[in-house]
């Protein structure tokens, strides 16, 4: 991951919407969720809500799948992983220890 990639991230994730959208996908993986699911949880109309989902789309966080009649959408976990390196990575100096706290905390995911 680059900074523009990490931006374009960040900047996605930027909106509570948006933000909440990508925490359900992650809890729903491998599965994702229905586009139909994910409106319902946001309260918001479809087309609204179909904004705030291409904006993740085109972020690279969320991909879309189509199952039968119903497009499913997932987190692209592979882009979370890398925006959570690119932010940490080399954070600590060398020094694991300032580490440890942050990596025990996600150790339990």
């Amino acid at each position: 991951m680059n900074s523009d990639s990490a931006l374009s991230a960040l900047a996605a994730l930027a909106h509570p919407t948006r933000l909440n959208a990508f925490r359900l996908l992650v809890q729903h993986e491998p599965d994702g969720l229905s586009t139909g699911e994910l409106v319902d949880a946001s309260g918001l109309s479809q087309s609204t809500f179909s904004t705030h989902l291409a904006v993740l789309a085109k972020a690279g966080l969320v991909a879309s799948e189509k199952r039968g009649r119903q497009i499913n959408q997932r987190a692209d976990i592979d882009k979370l992983r890398g925006l959570m390196l690119f932010l940490a990575k080399d954070c600590c100096q060398g020094r694991a220890e300032l580490c440890e706290p942050l990596l025990a905390e996600l150790a339990c995911c």
